[in-house]
């Protein structure tokens, strides 16, 4: 598997040392990494519109002019697949995660027994990221990407499905379909499935779906989603 890796920090020590816990991951993983370091959004940005050839980024977020959750909103809205990971020192920007579906979190510094777990995570979620169902468009069969996929509802005999792109549909149980999916998905109550990639917030009664819709959440579970979206941050 080759892997291009994109570091943006404009400190230049915390840029060059993420980069190198990369390569040494990518070395101890025996995985062929190509890594790239940028100094802020702007450079960055210049290379990625020429060759929009990146896997995983890892990102700072406070920098001067763009900030990095300004950055992941741009590259959010043209890839829906990067492996976004914030590297910064404040906790006050954990949240923004959610609106840019940021694969993790990380506080300053970053090492090895940190960085590691969440490189491993991201490139597992890359060679998955092909990974699809066979739904129905009401014309024909298609195959949906997972990563495509916000969330699922049970209706009657049938399963309603909703994408990125559309409203599809499968004839089955929800449970027994359930088994397609990835660790990414959880059924959060009796008639829902939800790719938890599309989360946009959660409270205790619901969960906002980065398209605006909502899922109601099972009585007594906000606790058990809660932690299940943490361990996809």
């Amino acid at each position: 598997m080759r892997l291009r890796i994109a570091v943006v920090d404009d400190e230049t020590a915390e840029r060059e040392f993420v980069a190198s816990l990369a390569n040494d991951w990518a070395e101890k993983r025996r995985v062929f990494v190509e890594t790239r370091s940028y100094p802020d959004a702007k450079a960055f940005r210049f290379d990625y519109e020429d060759k929009q050839d990146f896997d995983i980024l890892l990102l700072d977020v406070e920098m001067p002019g763009e900030t990095g959750i300004e950055l992941a909103k741009w590259i959010r809205s043209r890839n829906k697949t990067m492996q976004i990971v914030f590297i910064t020192g404040y906790y006050e920007y954990f949240s923004a995660g959610f609106d840019v579906s940021a694969l993790h979190y990380l506080i300053k510094p970053a090492n090895e027994d940190r960085l590691f777990p969440v490189l491993d995570r991201a490139s597992e979620n890359l060679r998955t990221r092909d990974r699809a169902v066979t739904v129905s468009d009401g014309e024909g069969v298609r195959k949906l990407a997972l990563t495509d996929l916000l969330y699922a509802e049970a209706d009657n005999v049938r399963i309603r499905i909703v994408g990125t792109d559309g409203v599809y549909s499968v004839r089955a149980p929800l449970g027994k379909w359930k088994e397609n999916l990835d660790d990414s998905f959880l059924r959060v109550h009796r008639s829902y499935i939800v790719n938890l990639r599309h989360v946009k917030r959660i409270d205790r009664r619901e969960i906002l779906m980065d398209n605006g819709d909502r899922v109601p959440i099972k009585r007594g579970s906000y606790d058990d989603v809660y932690h299940a979206l943490i361990r996809t941050l």
